[in-house]
């Protein structure tokens, strides 16, 4: 079949027959976040079941549009925000705090939700026409230090830790913080070898380098990366390097792409660059006052360039060309971006980039294994690590 050929409907109308059968998994959405910054983590006011487009400050994701998106399970992202170097028993609250607002959006939508923990509930809920809700801990910092903490947020359902967020805690090295640890110090050995003995998925979005090349080598367990890119196209510290998209396939591994502007496109990244240098000059010139409205004069002059749904494909067709589709898959950061690329708004917009996926020449088989085979593969391979050594918690 050269799908070339196919009306845009038909191409469409392919894709909808992959995620019949395969669930569309994305790695990272940042809903519950959004929760606790507008409405102090009340989900009675805000209605996920409504159309929030509609809002003034709308969000990028709802009901209505998560099923327009055919999505068939979704890592919710228990983010709580870090400011510098390190953790506190707060943060330990705050991400109970969160677990506890995905467990409140099953229960009050439990007509379109349902909490998944292994790769065979996601498997199974999708059959049943509702969408897989997971947990992911968005930083290191959420455990304060303690492996004990690691095993409870375990046995409250979260199923990956990202390791850093923007900011490095005491035993990993973060991308966007100066380096103290050269990647991993022994703690953070110990964090990696706990994951795997646990089924934790250890997550490298959002660390340095040298903390990837650690984490590899420590994990024996394939690794994820829930939202990054493609540092040969943007190189921006957020996505992954070459020679580490080389050493994820050694591990059977995947990098679920991720539709955060900056990191899709690096005209959008000199933007902000820019931006951050001219909110320096202002404020070592004027008062912050007069700094604060002269920026915003500079934005409105200087409009922010938003990347398109294509160069999200190009992301995917580079990782494929280098290592190929077995380590691909997407997350897409909805409800985390003040804006997503133009053709990829919101979560209703899924299908549209497998349907250009299509246009590229991807079969529906490439699709599948993008939409979630290859990460229900990782987690079936985690998850049998983990029996292998010890069966869970003590």
């Amino acid at each position: 079949m050269f799908y070339q050929d196919l009306a845009a409907d038909e191409f469409l109308n392919r894709v909808e027959e992959v995620f019949k059968e395969t669930p569309l998994i994305d790695g990272h959405n940042d809903i519950p976040w959004q929760f606790r910054r507008r409405v102090n983590n009340d989900l009675g006011q805000l209605d996920l079941s409504s159309d929030l487009s509609l809002l003034k400050n709308p969000t990028q994701t709802d009901i209505p549009r998560l099923r327009h998106g055919r999505l068939g399970a979704q890592f919710w992202s228990v983010y709580v925000p870090i400011t510098e170097y390190g953790g506190t028993s707060e943060h330990v609250q705050q991400v109970i705090e969160q677990i506890d607002v995905v467990y409140q959006m099953t229960s009050m939508y439990s007509d379109t939700f349902e909490m998944a923990y292994t790769a065979d509930d996601i498997e199974r809920i999708h059959s049943e026409g509702k969408i897989a809700s997971l947990i992911g801990i968005e930083g290191g910092h959420a455990i304060n230090d303690s492996l004990a903490v690691l095993r409870r947020l375990y046995q409250l359902g979260a199923r990956y830790m990202t390791l850093t967020h923007s900011k490095s805690v005491r035993w990993a090295d973060s991308a966007t913080d100066m380096a103290r640890h050269d990647g991993l110090s022994q703690f953070g050995e110990r964090v990696i070898r706990e994951m795997n003995r646990l089924g934790m998925m250890i997550d490298l979005s959002h660390v340095s380098v040298a903390t990837m090349y650690d984490a590899i080598a420590s994990s024996e367990a394939p690794v994820i990366f829930s939202h990054s890119s493609a540092y040969q196209l943007v190189p921006h510290v957020r996505n992954v390097p070459d020679d580490i998209l080389n050493l994820v396939a050694e591990n059977k591994g995947v990098v679920m792409v991720t539709f955060f502007p900056s990191y899709v496109s690096e005209e959008t990244w000199m933007y902000g660059v820019n931006l951050e240098r001219e909110r320096a000059r202002l404020v070592a010139k004027v008062s912050s006052v007069e700094a604060s409205r002269k920026l915003e004069r500079w934005r409105k002059e200087n409009p922010a360039p938003r990347p398109t749904l294509y160069q999200v494909a190009d992301h995917i067709d580079h990782i494929r060309s280098t290592v190929g589709i077995d380590y691909i898959g997407i997350g897409g950061d909805y409800d985390g971006m003040s804006a997503g690329p133009i053709g990829l708004d919101d979560v209703s917009t899924y299908p549209k980039l497998f349907a250009e996926l299509l246009k590229r020449g991807y079969s529906k088989e490439d699709l599948a294994k993008i939409a979630g085979q290859n990460i229900l593969r990782v987690m079936r391979a985690v998850e049998y690590k983990a029996r292998e050594s010890n069966n869970g918690p003590p």
